[in-house]
């Protein structure tokens, strides 16, 4: 049942500041450094692929040991760690193969991957243990 708590939580937590930076800041920044790249509208099921994956992902990697260790600073670390490994890892292979992923998309990925990720698993450890 803990993890149960620590996956909806860390989903919830996860898709409103994600939400939030994605329409408040990172739409435009796309759109500037991306523009004919980008779709439209974009495709829904693949955002939720990612987002169930991923968060399995959170609560088995840093949720979980932070559990077995009693340590919030465990699930932010652990946390941080895997998003900037996962979104290193997309916006990298994104800056090695477009000529129109600049180093700003490949910094500010990698800094928002590891910050989203930490507080999602903090606060699904803190509403679990």
């Amino acid at each position: 049942m803990n993890y149960l708590k620590a996956a909806v939580v860390t989903a919830i937590t996860f898709l409103i500041i994600d939400l939030a930076w994605i329409t408040l800041f990172l739409g435009d920044v796309y759109e500037v450094q991306l523009g004919a790249m980008m779709l439209g509208e974009p495709r829904v099921w693949p955002a939720v692929v990612f987002y169930v994956g991923y968060i399995a992902g959170i609560v088995f990697f840093a949720v979980r040991p932070a559990l077995t260790s009693n340590g919030t600073k465990a699930a932010l670390l652990n946390g941080a760690l895997l998003g900037a490994l996962a979104y290193g890892t997309y916006t990298l292979t994104n800056h090695a193969i477009f000529a129109q992923w600049t180093p700003l998309l490949v910094v500010s990925d990698i800094a928002w991957g590891a910050f989203l990720t930490g507080i999602s698993a903090a606060a699904g450890y803190l509403v679990a243990r």
